[in-house]
C-alpha cells in the first residue's frame, strides 16, 4: 500500500472515460442601477461574461486539472453552444466523442450576477432524443472506448443521455472488460445502476432512494440508520459499494463485501466559501485515485481532501495534483491544510466571494493600504475593522503604485510577500492587489457595507465619498501613535 502522495503521482498515467450529460455554464456579470420604467423590475446592464463547462464537462475539467488522460462521451446540439463546449473540451486536453444532434439545443444555464449577487438563472434545455435506435452502434463505440481506460465515470444529471437502456449497457460493457465503473447518480430509481462498482449519492439523494426519512449525521443512531438503508440498496440493486457524501461531516463508505460496517472520514475543509462543483471534484479525484490503483479508503481520503480544497477556494471548481501535494505537506495541528494563497484573488473572484457571503447574510468590510512593514498600527486597524463586519477585504497597493507614491526605494517588501502576510492573519478574509492610485474601482465593483481606515477623513478619502452614495458605513479608525512604516524604516537605517 503506497502513500497518498504516491497515488497523486500516478494521476498523470491514469486513463479515465467520462460518460454523462453535458451543459454550458454561462455567467453574465453586470450592474443594476435603476428600475425599468416599463415594469417594476431592475435594469441589468451587462459588463462582461464568462463561460465554463458544466455537468459532466466539469468532471472532465477536474480530471484534466489533476493531470489525467481523459476521454468523454456526451451529446450536444449542432449549435453555437455545442461548438463552445467542443472548444472548451479541447482547451482542457480531453478527447471528446460527442454525438452532435440536429434539432436538439445544447443545454445552457445562464446566471445573471450583479454586485456579486445572483439575480436570476435562465435555463435553456429540452429532453434529449431517445437513443434506442442507436443502441447497437452505441454499444460498439463503448466497447472501443472502454477497452483502453483504467476506470469509467458516469455523471448523471438526468438530462436524457443516461437512460434505463443506455446506463445498463455501459455497466455491462465495463463488467465484461473488467473495468471499474463509478456513478454520480440522479433520481430515485437506482435499477439502471445495477452492478456498478460504486455509486456516490449525497446524503439527501441517499435518503430519497432509501425512503426511510432524513438521516442526520449529528444524531447518535445515524450510523445504524445509514447502514440499514445501505444494506437494502446494495442488495436490491446488486451494487458493490455506496459512498455517501455528508457535506461538512465528510463521507461514508458502505460495502456489500463488509455488511454491517461503515468507513466514515471527516471533512477536510476548514472554512467553506463555495460548495458548487465540490461533488464533481470529489468524483474526479476518487476516480483518478481508484484508476491509479489506490485502495478505496485512500481514494476516499484524496477525494475528501480535494473537496475540502475546492470549497475553500474563491471562484474556482478544480484542484490540481500540486495542490493536493501541498495540502498533504502542510498539515495544520488539527489535521487540516492551511494555505494563505486561498485568500489571494482577483477583483473578479472577490466579487463572487462577496456574493456568496451576502447570500448568507454576511456584512462586508473593507480597508486598504501599502502595509509595507506590518506593525502594531496596522494590526490595530485590522482588528478594529474586523469587529465592524463579518468578513474583511483588504486591498494592497502593488509595488508599482507604492513606488509612484513613496519613491524608488519603496516598498521594502514585494507585493506578493505583503499580500501573503496579510492573508495569514485570521481577521483578514480576502486580499486584493491593486495598481491604481486609489481603490475606488474596487469599491465600485464590490460595494462593501463598511469602509474603515486609520486616520483618514472623508474630505481626502474619495472611495469613502462614493461609498456614502450607496449607504455604506464610513469609519475613521483611531491612529496608534509613533507607528508608521516610514518611521520604522528610518529607525532601521539609524541602527
Amino acid at each position: 500500500m503506497g502513500s497518498l502522495s504516491t497515488y497523486i503521482n500516478r494521476f498523470s498515467g491514469v486513463r479515465v472515460l467520462v460518460i454523462g450529460d453535458l451543459m454550458l455554464d454561462q455567467f453574465t456579470y453586470g450592474k443594476v442601477e435603476r428600475i425599468s420604467p416599463e415594469a417594476p423590475v431592475p435594469v441589468f446592464k451587462v459588463t462582461h461574461e464568462k463561460t465554463m463547462l458544466g455537468g459532466a464537462g466539469n468532471v472532465v475539467a477536474n480530471l484534466c486539472a489533476l493531470g489525467c488522460q481523459v476521454s468523454l462521451v456526451g451529446v450536444v446540439g449542432r449549435d453555437a453552444a455545442g461548438d463552445k463546449i467542443t472548444a472548451l473540451l479541447r482547451e482542457c486536453g480531453a478527447k471528446s466523442h460527442l454525438l452532435r444532434m440536429s434539432g436538439y439545443p445544447t443545454i445552457v444555464k445562464t446566471r445573471l450576477i450583479a454586485g456579486g449577487s445572483h439575480l436570476s438563472r435562465v435555463d435553456r434545455e429540452e429532453a434529449a432524443p431517445v437513443l434506442t435506435g442507436l443502441m447497437e452502434r452505441y454499444e460498439k463505440m463503448l466497447r472501443r472506448l472502454v477497452q483502453p481506460v483504467d476506470i469509467v465515470l458516469i455523471s448523471d444529471y438526468n438530462k436524457g443521455l443516461l437512460t434505463a437502456d443506455t446506463t445498463p449497457a455501459i455497466i455491462k460493457v465495463c463488467t465484461r472488460l473488467n473495468k471499474p465503473v463509478i456513478v454520480d447518480p440522479k433520481g430515485a430509481d437506482y435499477s439502471k445502476y445495477a452492478g456498478a462498482t460504486l455509486v456516490k449519492p449525497n446524503l439527501k439523494e441517499f435518503c430519497e432512494v432509501a425512503g426511510q426519512g432524513n438521516y442526520k449525521p449529528a444524531e447518535p443512531d445515524f450510523a445504524e440508520h445509514l447502514q440499514a438503508g445501505a444494506a437494502e440498496l446494495l442488495q436490491r440493486y446488486h451494487l458493490q459499494n455506496l459512498l455517501v457524501t455528508l457535506g461538512e461531516h465528510g463521507m461514508a463508505l458502505l460495502s456489500a463485501a463488509t455488511p454491517g460496517s461503515m468507513i466514515q472520514i471527516p471533512t477536510q475543509a476548514r472554512e467553506v466559501f463555495d460548495v458548487s462543483g465540490a461533488g464533481d471534484t470529489s468524483l474526479a479525484t476518487l476516480g483518478a485515485a481508484l484508476g491509479g490503483g489506490a485502495p478505496i479508503r485512500q481514494a476516499m481520503q484524496l477525494a475528501n481532501l480535494a473537496s475540502g480544497i475546492v470549497v475553500g477556494k474563491l471562484g474556482t471548481a478544480t484542484v490540481t495534483a500540486s495542490e493536493l501535494h501541498q495540502a498533504l505537506a502542510s498539515p495544520r495541528p488539527d489535521g487540516e491544510s492551511w494555505h494563505p494563497e486561498r485568500k489571494l484573488h482577483s477583483l473578479e473572484s472577490a466579487a463572487e466571494y462577496i456574493g456568496r457571503l451576502r447570500r448568507q447574510g454576511k456584512t462586508i468590510g473593507f480597508t486598504n493600504g501599502a502595509f509595507d512593514c506590518c506593525h502594531l498600527g496596522h494590526l490595530s486597524s485590522f482588528v478594529r475593522a474586523r469587529q465592524l463586519c463579518d468578513a474583511l477585504i483588504v486591498a494592497v497597493n502593488s509595488d508599482a503604485s507604492v513606488r509612484r507614491a513613496k519613491g524608488e526605494n519603496r516598498p521594502v517588501q514585494d507585493e506578493r510577500t505583503r499580500a501573503l502576510l496579510l492573508a495569514s492573519m485570521e481577521f483578514v478574509d480576502a486580499v486584493i492587489i491593486f495598481d491604481e492610485e486609489t481603490p475606488l474601482h474596487i469599491i465600485e465593483r464590490l460595494r462593501p457595507d463598511v469602509l474603515a481606515k486609520e486616520g483618514y477623513t472623508l474630505d481626502r478619502w474619495p472611495e469613502a465619498q462614493f461609498a456614502q452614495t450607496y449607504g455604506a458605513k464610513i469609519v475613521t479608525l483611531p491612529r496608534v501613535d509613533n507607528y508608521s512604516t516610514t518611521q520604522l524604516v528610518e529607525r532601521m537605517k539609524k541602527n
